[in-house]
């Protein structure tokens, strides 16, 4: 915990080994140091616990050097051993001299040999943060410090004026809830997030404690005589987090008549936050999301489009699981109808953005409402967490030759709604009163067949790929089973854990009846 009155020496939440072999380049959430720099480190602790940017602070890995391309070398340089307990006496004394005193999660790590010091620091409750220019000067100058890209700068001017703003104002998320307990916390959703990510604390994660576990991850903290979770902890690690945050779920709404009909059919989602996305998105994309082929007499390749973009539909309702308010106790709502998906969250926007940039995709604000909840989203790859958000819908539905996508507020900002319409190539089904979800039989690539004809039984990747012959798993990833599961045809046997080792691929219902329907293939 970041706030504890000693360094704890702990496990990271991230596999720093893995970081470093991906030659992670520095940049605004870590930064390389070769040896011990009191004074660099010092002011580099200072600005991720002002968190100016909102991207969660970051890490210090001190004993590896890097390249002039910011990326680290192999071995690293190291630290001699006979110097790790001088430095951790050292870091504490000059961690007490930020104003208000700050301490980060110290690790010692070895790689290839070699000592390592990682210094995990989280953005700090109790920002802005400053620190002496030097701190082994004997006349010290105290200076308020912020990331900017991969260095650490001074924040002077507006800059100081906006950072002097933030004082005391813990977000929602990364505050202490104290009508909850440590023991809401659920153990192996915790431990299923840790693996997911790969981080090195999932080895040790089943020998500690609900409260140990917790704090290592930054989302339960207090005195000792008193832990309490963290609000980001309860919304994504407990079975019912709507039990602490009334309203926290998402209404899938169809609509076969339209807005204006007496018609609808709605689905609820709720649980763990991440969980209830993913299903939430999973059920659009099986349900409501079709193809339509259109063939051209002078040409050979057909035009594919759909009647909304999926990568749009999963930016929309991600955005809206980050910034909504979970203090309000309003759910997000997905709309569906055959002319348009509309994604419904409150409140709106920050008023420092223009609608009018928002619009055009220039929209940037770095006010996150959620930054604890962006940075479990960033882990899970779930988000980029840069303003991508927008930008990303605008091009996934221009690249589907859809009309641009509708952003819409009040003039109080009380709430957001974002409309995908329909491409208007795209045929509607007919409906009547006995119909509520249009079918349509999917388009099937030869790559996709073949994978629907190998899966008579669920089979793991590995097990997949073998039957099919195949040797780059590349390739396979991205022209077979990809494909296959985007048609619907195929499904995970074990969803919610995209990434576990006991994954197994197999046909889902409509698999079934087109594998029924192809000629020699009538043992399904």
């Amino acid at each position: 915990m970041a706030q504890a009155m000693t360094i704890s020496n702990t496990k990271l939440p991230i596999n720093l080994d893995d970081l470093l072999r991906q030659r992670t380049v520095e940049g605004e959430r870590i930064e390389y140091k070769a040896g011990w720099n009191p004074d660099a480190i010092t002011r580099t602790l200072c600005a991720f616990a002002n968190d100016f940017e909102n991207l969660g602070g970051g890490y210090v890995v001190i004993g590896q050097d890097c390249d002039d391309y910011g990326r680290p070398m192999f071995p690293p340089i190291g630290l001699p051993g006979n110097q790790l307990d001088k430095i951790q006496r050292e870091l504490l004394a000059h961690c007490q001299l930020i104003q208000p005193p700050y301490f980060p999660v110290l690790s010692l790590e070895v790689i290839d040999g070699r000592n390592l010091i990682v210094l995990w620091a989280p953005g700090g409750q109790t920002r802005p943060y400053k620190a002496p220019e030097a701190v082994t000067a004997k006349n010290k100058v105290w200076k308020y410090f912020i990331r900017r890209y991969s260095s650490t700068v001074e924040a002077k001017g507006d800059t100081e004026q906006e950072l002097l703003s933030l004082a005391a104002k813990v977000p929602f998320d990364d505050r202490f809830n104290q009508s909850a307990r440590v023991d809401d916390l659920t153990k192996p959703l915790m431990q299923e997030f840790l693996e997911e990510v790969g981080s090195a604390l999932a080895t040790d994660a089943p020998h500690l404690s609900t409260e140990t576990l917790g704090r290592q991850m930054n989302v339960a903290g207090g005195p000792v005589e008193s832990p309490w979770p963290k609000n980001v902890g309860l919304l994504f690690f407990t079975e019912t987090p709507e039990r602490f945050f009334p309203g926290v779920q998402i209404d899938v709404v169809w609509l076969p008549e339209g807005a204006g009909g007496n018609r609808f059919d709605e689905k609820i989602f709720k649980g763990p936050l991440a969980r209830m996305t993913r299903e939430a998105l999973r059920y659009i994309q099986r349900n409501y999301l079709h193809e339509t082929v259109i063939k051209h007499p002078d040409r050979a390749e057909a035009t594919r489009v759909w009647n909304f973009p999926y990568a749009a539909i999963e930016e929309a309702v991600v955005n809206a699981v980050y910034h909504r308010s979970y203090e309000e106790r309003e759910p997000i709502e997905v709309r569906i109808s055959h002319d348009e998906l509309a994604v419904l969250s409150f409140p709106g926007p920050d008023r420092s953005i223009r609608m009018e940039d928002l619009k055009a995709g220039r929209a940037v604000s770095r006010r996150y409402r959620n930054r604890r909840i962006g940075e479990f989203l960033k882990e899970l790859e779930m988000t980029e967490g840069r303003s991508t958000g927008i930008p990303k819908i605008l091009k996934e539905m221009a690249a589907n030759g859809s009309p641009p996508p509708l952003f819409e507020t009040d003039d109080d900002r009380l709430s957001f709604v974002i409309r995908l319409p329909r491409h208007p190539l795209v045929l509607v089904p007919k409906t009547d009163v006995e119909e509520v979800t249009p079918e349509v039989t999917p388009e099937v690539t030869p790559e996709v067949a073949r994978v629907v004809r190998a899966l008579r039984t669920a089979l793991s990747r590995q097990e997949l790929q073998g039957a099919l012959g195949l040797r780059d798993g590349e390739h396979f990833r991205k022209a077979y089973l990809l494909p296959a599961l985007a048609s619907g045809l195929v499904e995970m046997t074990q969803p919610e854990k995209p990434r576990s080792s006991k994954q197994r691929y197999r046909l889902t219902n409509v698999g079934r009846r087109w594998l029924k329907l192809q000629p020699g293939d009538n043992s399904v």
